[in-house]
């Protein structure tokens, strides 16, 4: 890279199809672009253009390092782009999905002090379980809550997501406690049918062995909060995570089964967004700001 200013030079010479005009862009003179042109083609030991009194072109050799350095000026261009963004304030509408229940339950006090720090962003926020197309409905981020990122986007993993299959004590006391992950085929599983992770039956991991428990239940319902409130009034068993259930193990209206098995492992929270060369301030404070109020480990999880 010691050659690095003569071959953006060579560079600018041949996008600007003149010494003088890449002397104007380079904000320099043209008697040193041309200079850095000579070494150039001195320390190569070829010809890079050919010149004549009326016209200026590439020789082959030339256009074939051209294309070299034309890939490094463009990384440079990006690199300083990219410092500027970081540099400049955030500012402007950040359009955001997140899982309805995640958002109700943990987002409105990120947002206050998110938007309190970021006087000139707004929040336009969808909450819906549904997986939104990011690209064709114009979404700045979403908020996932899964082991496999979606391979197309980028996804910067916040927090661990840890799950718990829980009971109400007066289920438990009337049906029982299953002790193996087996044991569920004999329970009334509540089943939330809008979780994506929950769709094809409850996983779990015990040892290195990992499986799906087809559970069935007389109760599916694709609302959190009524799973819930059936839980709690003892009608059967559910899988949710602790982002949701932790305030209820913790009182004791809800109790854990099947501690030793771990259920959905590997989930986590993840940031997601469209890969692009430059990412926008605003998408970068955000993503920034829920890690620094979610992550590494959660604050849901510190009981």
């Amino acid at each position: 890279m010691e050659r690095l200013p003569e071959m953006m030079a060579f560079a600018k010479v041949v996008e600007t199809k003149s010494f003088s005009a890449a002397a104007a862009a380079l904000n320099t003179s043209k008697s040193l672009v041309s200079k850095q042109v000579s070494s150039l083609e001195t320390a190569l030991g070829v010809r890079l253009l050919t010149r004549t009194t009326r016209r200026m072109s590439l020789t082959e050799i030339g256009a074939a390092y051209y294309e070299h350095c034309a890939r490094i000026a463009q990384e440079i261009a990006a690199a300083n782009a990219t410092v500027t963004q970081l540099q400049a304030e955030p500012r402007g509408v950040l359009k955001l999905t997140s899982p309805v229940i995640f958002a109700s339950l943990h987002l409105p006090p990120l947002l206050e002090s998110f938007l309190r720090r970021y006087e000139h962003v707004e929040v336009e926020l969808n909450a819906s379980d549904r997986t939104v197309d990011m690209v064709d409905e114009g979404y700045d981020l979403a908020i996932r809550i899964t082991d496999k990122p979606t391979e197309t986007m980028v996804a910067r993993r916040i927090s661990p997501v840890r799950w718990a299959t829980c009971a109400a004590p007066a289920y438990l006391e009337r049906f029982g406690t299953p002790e193996t992950p087996q044991d569920l085929l004999q329970h009334q599983c509540l089943t939330y049918f809008g979780m994506p992770a929950l769709r094809s039956g409850w996983r779990y991991r015990v040892g290195a062995k990992e499986f799906t428990m087809p559970v069935t239940g007389r109760c599916r319902v694709n609302s959190s909060e009524v799973l819930i409130k059936l839980a709690l009034a003892g009608m059967g068993i559910v899988m949710y995570p602790t982002y949701i259930v932790g305030p209820y193990l913790r009182d004791g209206t809800l109790k854990a089964v099947l501690t030793d098995s771990e259920a959905n492992p590997d989930t986590s929270l993840y940031a997601t967004y469209v890969p692009t060369r430059y990412m926008q301030p605003k998408v970068r404070a955000f993503i920034d700001h829920l890690f620094e109020h979610f992550g590494p480990e959660p604050y849901w999880d510190r009981f």
